[in-house]
């Protein structure tokens, strides 16, 4: 009976993690831009750095879903603050994605590997990869955990094989990136990429609006003086 206890949690948490993460990581759509923020880097660094990014997110949401929400009350910090900050820092990197013209000649090898590699974390990881939308949604997943030590523990193994799975899916994608580019060809390569860019901003501006609209909603519910009960009724003597 615990077995299938066990079983039913586990499927359950990782069906979440999975189906809930993984559409906002997208890691389809945010490679063309990994591949323009290591231009001028050769295969094997753009392979080594598919493997360390893939390897930060893993570390980046695990710790999310697992500590995310004791950071945030031991700093005293909510989740739409960090929905509003990390908005802005994705729209910052998206309009600057759509502004900037690609080099026209790669850089030297040494320099490019030396400046792909120093970006593994940010922004390939933070905010690229891994985006201020995906910390909140595991800190809130996290968050709404059994106080049975056994489902904890139980949780705590899908979030790690579920975290895994979507770490994989980003080590692919990013990993044959290169390959899907040389298929695609430069011209279209680059409308997709300004593409990913302008998704990138909405969801940005997204993200922004609704730490926002949370902040908002909060500062009304405070505001709203409690209605009063009305006065009981006497009935008049006959």
């Amino acid at each position: 009976m615990l077995l299938d206890q066990d079983g039913t949690v586990f499927v359950k948490v990782f069906l979440t993690i999975v189906a809930t993460l993984l559409p906002i990581v997208n890691p389809v759509g945010s490679a063309p831009i990994f591949l323009n923020l290591t231009h001028g880097a050769d295969t094997s660094t753009r392979k080594a750095l598919a493997a360390a990014v893939a390897f930060n997110s893993f570390l980046l949401l695990l710790g999310s879903l697992i500590l995310g929400n004791l950071v945030l009350r031991m700093f005293g910090l909510s989740i739409p603050v960090v929905q509003i900050a990390g908005g802005i820092v994705l729209c910052m990197l998206a309009v600057k994605m759509l502004s900037d013209e690609p080099a026209s000649t790669p850089l030297p090898s040494e320099q490019s590997d030396a400046m792909a590699i120093a970006r593994a974390f940010y922004p390939l990881t933070l905010p690229l990869t891994v985006d201020p939308g995906a910390i909140a949604v595991a800190v809130t997943i996290g968050a709404n955990h059994s106080h049975n030590l056994r489902t904890i523990a139980v949780g705590i193994v899908a979030g790690v094989a579920g975290v895994s799975t979507i770490a994989v899916s980003v080590w692919l994608c990013y990993r044959y990136a290169e390959r899907v580019s040389v298929w695609l060809g430069h011209s279209r390569m680059m409308a997709v990429l300004r593409l990913s860019a302008f998704v990138m901003l909405c969801i940005g501006v997204q993200i922004a609006w609704n730490g926002v609209k949370a902040m908002l909603e909060e500062v009304t519910v405070s505001t709203t003086p409690a209605t009063a009960s009305p006065a009981p009724v006497t009935p008049a003597p006959k």
